[in-house]
Formats: C-alpha cells, structure tokens, sequence
C-alpha cells in the first residue's frame, strides 16, 4: 500500500487518511466529531485475497464474480514455504472466513492441499556462551552472551558438539534461515558450482532427442515394449502429482535405457507418449520431440498419457532358486506358479541338479514369486 504525506503534520499516512468524507464521521456516542483511525492494515493486505482478484481482475462492481468463484474456488493447491504458515497463509484464510461470511465466496476455505517445500538454510553456526567475566556458562544463566566458534574448534561427541580445548564445554549448532542480519547470506557468485549432476541431465536429454533422430516407425509395439511405455506412464503420472520430481524424472531415465539397449525398432504407438511425459519437466525439447513425431501443433493441450493395468501384468518371472540358502540359479516361471511346478522347474536347473544330486529334499522354502529355496542332505 503507497503512502501520502499529511500536509498540515507531514507526516508518512495510508491513502485512506487524504479520503475527507470516510476519515471525518460522527462519534455514534457522543454525537460530536470523530475521525476514523486510516493505519489500519499492512502494506501486503492485498495479497491476502489476491487469488480471488485473479478469478476476475477486471471486475469493477464486485471483488469477484460469485458464478466465476464458484467454477474456479478452491485454490487446488497451495504451495509454499515455512514462513508463510504465519503470514500470509494464516491472514488468507482469516480474509476468506471473513468473506464467506458475508456471502462473498461459496467455500469456508480458500485452498484445498497445502504443500510446504524445504527453506534453503545458511552454513551450520557453532555458538558459546560467555557471562561478563569471559567464563564460559550455561545459554539459560542471566546476561549470556552468545559468541561465534570457528568449526575447526569443535568437536562432535555423541550426539552434539563440544569444545576442542575444552570437551567440558557443550557448542550448540545450529542452521539458521540466510538473511542479511545474521551474515550468513552466501552470493551463489562465490560458490563454485558442481556442474556433475547437469552432465547427466544434459545426457539423459540427448538420449531421449537421439531416440527419434532417424524417425519412427508404424510396427505394432511388441508386448514388453507397450509393458515398459505403461509402466513408465504409471510411474511419472504418480510422482508428478505427488510432487516426487526426482523419481519421475528417474522412470523417464529408465524408459530411454530401455529403448537404447532393447528396443530393435522404434514403433510410433509406442514412443508418442513420451514427450508429452517429459513436456513438464523439458518443455522445449519435448516440443521438438513431438514435431519430430509429425504433429504441427503444440502438445501443450494433449491429454496425459492413461496407463493400461492389464499390460503391466508379467506373463513370466525369475524366480531365484537356492539351494540350503546359496543362490543357485532362477528359474523362468508364470507369477502365478504354485510350489509343486516351481521345484520342477528349479530341478531344470543344471546348476541346481549339480547341488542336489545324491542328495534327499528334507525341506522346501516357497515364497510365492520371491524365491524358492531348497533344504538338502
């Protein structure tokens, strides 16, 4: 909120103050003159509502719309940090209350999820305390003065950190949020940056571009090539949602693997999901994927890959086979296998007959598609 200066005290006031006919009113007691008090609310009450305003910014008679607030409320999620559960969180959802109940909005809350990310935290501080006299002392004792202890001072012990010099003498540590008043603010200019982990991505995005550079095919995708492009769907739907960026990006890593090593052809039915799943995270080259693909448009308004459940189904398993607890071989079995037919399959094994040959079956472990362990003497 901008502030004017009272001409006659000049005085810094909110624009309500330079507003006659709302400041000077009638006290309703006494009946004489009374003038309403104009430092009523903070610079950021605005944004207090803001999501409102944005429903219908250029509504002149209303804050909002009420057809349009009730098409578009609530806020479906609301992300944000750690401080803002004490500002404007809070003061939001006192705003709102306020609001529905004057019949302003049609909802009691503004946002339906709330997910709070990490706060970026300053070097970790090692702190003494010192009284008047520079004895050490307890942080609770009067007139404690808290002093800076170098980390190469400190040593840690259990589980908290203790003086060098003096192990008697208990170091508090501790990560504080980076603000100017601390000095603990670091200016990424100073930092040198590890570029190790950008190499990657850089590689995992170049595979992913190779994949369509000689073009696609229209071969029906083989039944392990449609398993693997569900599979993949079902892992980057689920984690995008749920907000676990690094592993969605890892199942997409996984698909281009699979492709580069296994895949003999690259079938169009198979490879058109693909850039649609990436197009959140690498949006730029995810549109050169899909005009690689032969699409004109953007891929902004496709819908979001569905997964087929039935194609993640695993006509066959390896299941490990051990022979008195020592992994022995795996045999090729339906998930579905029981122990009767997974023995038989195991005593296919050359290996396995190599270890129980003369030998009597006192006992069978059977776990159901785990693993099949064979008890000898």
């Amino acid at each position: 909120m901008r502030q004017v200066c009272n001409s006659t005290s000049g005085i810094p006031e909110s624009p309500l103050s330079v507003i006659d006919w709302w400041v000077n009113t009638t006290d309703p007691t006494t009946g004489g003159p009374a003038r309403r008090e104009t430092s009523t609310m903070p610079q950021w009450a605005g944004s207090c509502w803001y999501y409102l305003r944005y429903i219908d910014p250029k509504n002149g008679g209303y804050a909002v719309d009420p057809a349009k607030e009730k098409y578009w409320m609530p806020v479906d999620l609301y992300v944000g940090g750690a401080e803002h559960a004490v500002l404007h969180l809070l003061y939001a959802r006192f705003w709102h209350k306020v609001l529905y109940d004057i019949g302003v909005v049609s909802t009691k809350e503004p946002f339906r999820k709330l997910v709070s990310q990490g706060m970026i935290l300053g070097e970790v501080e090692y702190t003494v305390w010192k009284n008047e006299a520079g004895e050490y002392v307890d942080e609770s004792t009067k007139d404690a003065v808290p002093h800076r202890v170098p980390e190469s001072e400190v040593d840690k012990k259990g589980n908290g950190y203790v003086l060098k010099e003096d192990p008697s003498i208990r170091v508090n540590n501790r990560a504080h949020k980076m603000s100017k008043s601390r000095g603990n603010v670091i200016n990424p200019d100073d930092v040198v940056w590890q570029t190790r982990s950008v190499e990657g991505v850089h590689r995992f995005l170049a595979r992913a571009y190779r994949m369509y550079e000689n073009g696609v095919s229209d071969d029906e995708p083989t039944k392990e090539q449609l398993r693997l492009l569900n599979a993949t769907i079902k892992k980057v739907t689920i984690e995008t949602e749920e907000m676990r960026y690094n592993t969605g990006i890892s199942a997409m890593m996984e698909f281009v693997n699979g492709v580069t090593k296994d895949w003999k052809n690259r079938p169009r039915a198979a490879l058109t999901a693909f850039p649609i799943l990436l197009a959140p995270y690498a949006p730029h080259i995810a549109e050169e994927l899909w005009q690689k693909l032969g699409h004109e448009g953007s891929l902004t308004y496709e819908q979001w890959p569905q997964y087929d459940e039935s194609l993640l189904v695993l006509d066959t398993i390896m299941l490990p086979v051990q022979v008195n607890g020592k992994v022995r071989g795996t045999a090729e079995v339906s998930p579905d296998v029981d122990q009767e037919a997974a023995v038989a399959a195991a005593m296919e094994l050359e290996n396995v007959l190599k270890f129980t040959e003369g030998k009597t079956i006192k006992k069978v472990v059977f776990v159901k598609g785990r693993i099949l362990n064979l008890i000898v003497v």
